[in-house]
């Protein structure tokens, strides 16, 4: 299984970023992908998740109300949206996939490379 993560780059406080991850190769009938990030200097964070449905979504606390989880299942590609972009979303963002719907690290089976991503103020 292999994951993609697109979107990243430098912005700008405030507006909406989209973060994409497509998954593909053997077995990428996936039961779930999350979303997770690592700032500097902090531990990796789990901030949402999907599962193959595209229904039930895991968000992490931090995130809740801020980042929408989406999935398009036709193009194996599973979306993260950041609204009102602060300084504090400065990471690098990567997803996996997982048999069970969690956002916790120790649940995932595959990981992309991942995408950064840096919120200038």
């Amino acid at each position: 299984v292999q994951l993609v993560e697109s979107g990243g780059g430098l912005v700008q406080t405030g507006g909406s970023l989209g973060l994409s991850c497509v998954v593909s190769g053997s077995g990428s009938g996936y039961y779930a992908i999350a979303w997770f990030r690592q700032a500097p200097g902090k531990e990796r964070e789990g901030v949402a998740c999907i599962d193959s449905s595209a229904g039930p979504t895991i968000y992490g606390a931090s995130v809740r109300g801020r980042f929408t989880i989406s999935s398009d299942n036709a193009k194996n590609t599973v979306y993260l949206q950041v609204d009102n972009r602060t300084p504090e979303d400065t990471a690098f963002y990567s997803c996996a996939n997982t048999i069970v719907p969690t956002i916790l690290t120790s649940g995932m089976d595959y990981w992309g490379k991942g995408t950064r991503v840096t919120v200038s103020s």
